[in-house]
Order: structure tokens, then C-alpha cells, then sequence
């Protein structure tokens, strides 16, 4: 390690070991400007193993090494941490154990990054304070089961702490701008497939075309669009667990359909082949507050696999389909389609899915050639919007700069 080797600190929503998101790929790509110190979200020492996942156990904090430059700190918290009065405690203790992890890998940071509102930022003398924002928290209280009022007031702490606030949509910058931040608008990423090498299609029994749905079924997603799609002829292939509370009724009907398929959840090196067996990738959520302020992963991941994708008309989405018309006109319309309601979703899948009677361009017909052509495309316009990009484009907002290939060697990781 060089005397000039610079670390930053990001407090993430989730553990390590979670879902990979966007906090996690951000996190990775910034190993490029910086060694990373990546704190999990505190749990409580008696919450049962089965669901901490792999994050260590005991009443003490502990580090280990999360991968190349990144070394995790997973912190603990008092029992009963989602009630009120146990949670004041939650923001001192995090603070403290980050405290301890830094003296114990004896680094200073240069930069503290808060993935959510807990009092952490503003704390580190000399640091850069950056509040990163995916989520429209207090829209999404009733979701999470959190207070909107003590979420609100968090917001404004937060504001009052960061040097740099950056948000994922348009709708969120406007949201933020309104409590006084002058927010850094760095949406989403993806990770094209690399070279455009094809996997075998995990999944064939389905007649084609095959729409295609990857991620967690919750009340995020308008039921009646995939049921839409259904009902206009085509297959349906859902991928990803089921929150059983969500249209417990109308999702076991829609199943039970014979041109319906739910996987269940999948391991995520198994996402590819899946992918591979769709036509066009379908991001249908439903028209909440939550959900336009969102810029949804999976619309970036289709494009990203060589698939069109049709999506509900998002704030997010729009400003995606407006780079994309800036950058490849011509493959707008057969790449992106935005719809709102049942029948003009179910039109537009048709429509890029090049299903039989519908109005099918050359680069959307059903032979090898025309699939190719709009899978390069695709994958071309994904590649703009890539991780590391977007990695690039924080590390410029809050001073960063590439680490020489000899800062990646970094101080022992004692576990």
C-alpha cells in the first residue's frame, strides 16, 4: 500500500451477501479509484443464522475480505432493533463500529458514501459526505413498514450533512432539489454480455415468441399487465421468488396457465440461460409513487442480454428511451416501448416480439439474422450505460481519481 492510497467507506441498505444491486456493483466498480470498506446493515446477535445469511455470527462486530479491494465490516446490533426506542441506538452504534474498523485497518477515509438515511454521515473528519440514493424512501414507508414522519426528518438531516447527493432518476433529483440538494443525476447500470456470447436457453418448453419477466414478484408489478400478455397469445416465462402476499389468487390462476411458467427463485449465474430463452424482457410495474421514482435494474439487464425490452412508461424508463433515440434513432422503437395500461402493454409485446400478426420490421423478424442485428444493438446502447461508466461518472462527482496499479495492495483483513 502507498501513502496516497485512498478509501472510501460505503454504508450499504443491504448485506453483501444479498440480491447483487446497484449499491454492490457501484461499490465493486469504485475499486478502481479506491480501497473499499463496505459496512453491511446492522443485525441483531440473536437473529437466527438461517436468515443473516453468511455474515458471521456473535455479539461483536467482524471484518473479512468481500473480494479485490473490498474488505466488509459486518456491525451488530441491540435485540428488537426495528422498535423505536432500541432503534436511537442503532445510528451511535454503527457509527462506533466503523470507528473501530477504520482504527483497526488503520486507514482514514476519503470519501463516506450512505446507501440509506441512518445518521452516519458528516461524522469523518476530512471526508467527502455522500448521501446515494435509489429509492424514494418515503414513498416506499408503507412497503418497507417504516414511519414516513421520521423518514421525512431523516431526509433533511441527511441534505444538511452530504457535500454530494446522487440519485438514480429524474424523479428522485427533482424530489431532492426540492429539500434544497443539488443532486447528481447517475442512473442505473448493467453488465452487456460480454463479447454477446450466447447461453442455451435454460428453459424451452414454452412456444415461441416467449415475454420474459426476471425479478422478485411483489406488489411492485401490475398483475394485470402480465395477465394481459397472457391473454394476447404469447408465453410467459417468470423468473425470480414470490412474495406470497402479493395476489395470492391471481397469481396462482396466472401460473396455472399453460402458457405460463414461474421458476421460482434461480441462482443468479443461471439468470443468463433463462434470459436466453426469452424474446422480449417486460419490466410491468405498477404505477405507484415508489415505483416512479425508481430506475429499474432489469430494464438495463434485458438490454444488456441482446433482448428488446417494453416497460411501463416510468419517469426513468422515458429518460432512458430519450438517450437511446439521441444515440440510435433507428433502433428506438424496435429496442425500448414504453405503454401504459393492458392493452397497449400487450400491443407493444406483441408488436416486439414480433408475434404473427403484428406490424414486424426486418430487424425484428424470427430469423437468425434480424435477431442478431437487434441483439448487437442492444447490447451496443447497454454498453453506454454500463457499471463502470457509472462508476466513473460518481468518482468525477466527488473527486476521485484511478488508483495506480500498486494501490490495490491494502492493509491486512484480520476476521
Amino acid at each position: 500500500m502507498t501513502a496516497d492510497t485512498c478509501h472510501l467507506v460505503w454504508i450499504a441498505p443491504v448485506s453483501w451477501d444479498g440480491i447483487p444491486g446497484t449499491d454492490r456493483a457501484m461499490a465493486t466498480e469504485l475499486t478502481r479509484y479506491a480501497r473499499v470498506l463496505w459496512v453491511d446493515p446492522p443485525v441483531s446477535a440473536v437473529t437466527p443464522a438461517r436468515r443473516r445469511g453468511e455474515i458471521g455470527g456473535g455479539i461483536l462486530p467482524s471484518l473479512s475480505a468481500a473480494g479485490d479491494g473490498i474488505t466488509r465490516l459486518t456491525p451488530v446490533a441491540l435485540p428488537g432493533v426495528s422498535r423505536p426506542g432500541v432503534r436511537a441506538t442503532t445510528a451511535p452504534l454503527l457509527r462506533a463500529q466503523i470507528s473501530w474498523a477504520l482504527r483497526r485497518l488503520r486507514i482514514r477515509p476519503a470519501v463516506v458514501v450512505a446507501g440509506y438515511l441512518e445518521d452516519v454521515l458528516g461524522r469523518w473528519d476530512g471526508a467527502v459526505n455522500v448521501l446515494y440514493v435509489t429509492d424514494d424512501h418515503v414513498a416506499g414507508a408503507g412497503l418497507m413498514g417504516l414511519s414516513a414522519g421520521r423518514l421525512q426528518a431523516q431526509e433533511r438531516q441527511a441534505v444538511a450533512r452530504a457535500n454530494v447527493v446522487a440519485v438514480v432518476s429524474p424523479q428522485l433529483a427533482g424530489h431532492w432539489s426540492a429539500l434544497g440538494a443539488n443532486p447528481v443525476l447517475i442512473p442505473n447500470g448493467c453488465y452487456p454480455a460480454a463479447g454477446g456470447a450466447d447461453r442455451a436457453p435454460a428453459f424451452t418448453d414454452l412456444p415461441k415468441p416467449v415475454a420474459g419477466l426476471v425479478g422478485q414478484l411483489t406488489e411492485r408489478i401490475d398483475a394485470g399487465l402480465l395477465e394481459a400478455v397472457a391473454d394476447a397469445g404469447l408465453s410467459l416465462l417468470l423468473v425470480g421468488p414470490y412474495d406470497p402476499r402479493w395476489e395470492p389468487e391471481r397469481f396462482a390462476a396466472l401460473i396455472a396457465r399453460p402458457n405460463v411458467h414461474h421458476t421460482g427463485r434461480v441462482p443468479a449465474r443461471e439468470v443468463p440461460s433463462y434470459l436466453a430463452a426469452m424474446d422480449v424482457g417486460l419490466t410491468p410495474y405498477a404505477s405507484t409513487p415508489f415505483n416512479l421514482a425508481s430506475f429499474p435494474l432489469k430494464t438495463l439487464e434485458y438490454l444488456g442480454a441482446g433482448l428488446p425490452v417494453v416497460s411501463t412508461d416510468l419517469p426513468g424508463a422515458r429518460w432512458l428511451r430519450d438517450d437511446l433515440i439521441s444515440s440510435d434513432p433507428a433502433a428506438a422503437s424496435q429496442l425500448l416501448a414504453l405503454a401504459s395500461g393492458k392493452t397497449e402493454f400487450a400491443a407493444a409485446v406483441r408488436r416486439v416480439a414480433g408475434k404473427p400478426g403484428s406490424a414486424a420490421t426486418a430487424m425484428r423478424s424470427p430469423g437468425p439474422r434480424g435477431r442478431a442485428a437487434r441483439a448487437a444493438a442492444a447490447r451496443a446502447f447497454a454498453d453506454r450505460h454500463s457499471w463502470p461508466r457509472r462508476a466513473e461518472a460518481l468518482a468525477a462527482a466527488i473527486g476521485l481519481r484511478a488508483l495506480r496499479a500498486t494501490d490495490h495492495d491494502g492493509p491486512p483483513v484480520h476476521v
